[in-house]
């Protein structure tokens, strides 16, 4: 099976799919495409995926887009190391997790949308609270079901789908100085995956189109 990923070395959405690909112990190939200059919008890549967004990963010339429907893919087709529980509510329990940021946190706060506002006239620091409001919100939902369920990890004592979305999620708040005092069980869990070898390979800073400023 021949993988390549197109991703950015900054974006949440690849990056959680570069976690899921290294906890499968998948190797794939890195196609890098570059959100600042937009290079998604290029007809070469909107030919891919018609969406214009990332990731898209390519499978033995077939493509898939959408982090979640991605990472539930892979779970799939390389069942082990799982990366939903078992159990039908359990798994529910975790997808509802996942969701969380990749449905209602990530979508409000993604480059396009920070541009959309800025064309708006929405100045820096009102564009850096209203992410702030959005993370804010999400992390209040996930720190009761991380601290319910999380035995080390934020389900269970293993890293799963909810901790594929969560590690890129804290990277974006640290990045955007969010207070994350608030919500240790969530912090707790987001240290315990970014130590794990998947993760800490997929980090934005190792990826081999990062800028270092």
């Amino acid at each position: 099976m021949k993988l390549t990923l197109h991703s950015t070395w900054r974006a949440s959405a690849p990056y959680r799919v570069r976690i899921g690909l290294n906890l499968k112990g998948l190797a794939y190939d890195y196609a890098p495409v570059n959100l600042v200059t937009s290079q998604h919008h290029e007809p070469a890549y909107a030919a891919l995926n018609p969406q214009r967004l990332l990731p898209t990963l390519e499978v033995d010339g077939r493509t898939l887009t959408q982090s979640l429907a991605i990472l539930e893919w892979l779970d799939e087709t390389v069942p082990a190391p799982a990366l939903l529980p078992a159990d039908p509510f359990d798994r529910a329990v975790v997808r509802a997790m996942a969701e969380i940021v990749a449905c209602d946190i990530h979508p409000v706060n993604n480059l396009r949308i920070l541009r959309a506002l800025a064309k708006l006239g929405v100045d820096e620091p009102a564009r850096d609270a209203w992410v702030h409001r959005w993370i804010t919100d999400g992390f209040t939902a996930l720190e009761p079901l991380i601290a319910r369920h999380g035995r080390g990890f934020a389900f269970g004592d293993a890293p799963g789908l909810a901790d594929c979305c969560l590690v890129p999620q804290v990277y974006n708040a640290e990045r955007f100085k969010v207070d994350l005092a608030p919500f240790p069980a969530l912090r707790a869990a987001a240290a315990r995956a970014a130590e794990h070898p998947a993760f800490a390979a997929a980090h934005p800073d190792l990826q081999p189109d990062a800028i270092h400023a």
